[in-house]
């Protein structure tokens, strides 16, 4: 081989040598270029994590408090059921009076009804009746033709109360000088509420000639069940 061929040779070597210098040159680039993209997305990434951490105790900590204020819910539904079974039991003594005409009670409102409920019932009470107090319930009529307030009276003696009560489920209103005179039960407001709710399917239940009633069994939190009685046996309904 001559000298010039053997110089054309080893400079298309060195040309390529060149040329794949270059490319590492490049590759060298790219990698760098690639490494820094990853630390980039590893950095990326660690924040996500960080954040999906604290999502993550956030989540815990709001299902804490969820379970929390259901449980404190729980506790305060019972607390009410309690107290409204604490206020209906102390209103046992209790009968209200709807019916008597405004201030026809005078100044004595216990004398009035001893001697009134006596001639309107014929119950005979030994001891006679007595009271821890008695007195209209609300603010006076602005008009005397208005519908008249009803009389709330606490008894000294369960009994009589309930005395008063049977006699006006078996019997009904008594009348007084062509005035309906109505007694009933006293009860807190809730379950006035629930025994109100039921009275919607009265004329219903009596043209089908069902016996019905309310009725709060042992167990539960002094929750009125409507009971509907029929020839396989009573039939409770949650309210």
């Amino acid at each position: 081989m001559s000298e010039t061929a053997q110089e054309s040779t080893m400079d298309r070597i060195l040309q390529e040598i060149s040329a794949v210098g270059c490319r590492m040159e490049g590759m060298e680039n790219a990698m760098a270029s690639l490494t820094a993209e990853t630390k980039s997305i590893l950095l990326d990434t660690a924040g996500f994590q960080s954040s999906v951490m604290g999502l993550e105790q956030r989540v815990t900590m709001v299902e804490a408090q969820a379970a929390t204020s259901q449980a404190r819910d729980q506790e305060l539904l019972y607390l009410c059921s309690k107290l409204t079974d604490l206020e209906d039991r102390s209103r046992r003594d209790n009968v209200r009076f709807l019916g008597f005409p405004e201030t026809i009670e005078g100044e004595d409102m216990h004398s009035f009804l001893r001697e009134t409920l006596l001639k309107l019932t014929d119950i005979t009470f030994n001891p006679p009746l007595e009271f821890h107090r008695s007195h209209r319930l609300g603010p006076k009529r602005p008009r005397a033709t208005a519908r008249p307030l009803p009389i709330i009276a606490c008894l000294l003696r369960y009994m009589q109360a309930r005395k008063l009560i049977q006699r006006a489920c078996l019997h009904g209103p008594c009348q007084m000088d062509s005035q309906e005179i109505r007694m009933s039960e006293d009860f807190s407001k809730e379950t006035s509420e629930r025994r109100r709710a039921f009275l919607a399917l009265h004329p219903r239940l009596c043209q089908m000639e069902v016996k019905y009633g309310l009725f709060e069994p042992a167990g539960y939190e002094k929750r009125c069940l409507p009971r509907l009685l029929r020839s396989g046996g009573p039939m409770f309904f949650p309210v």
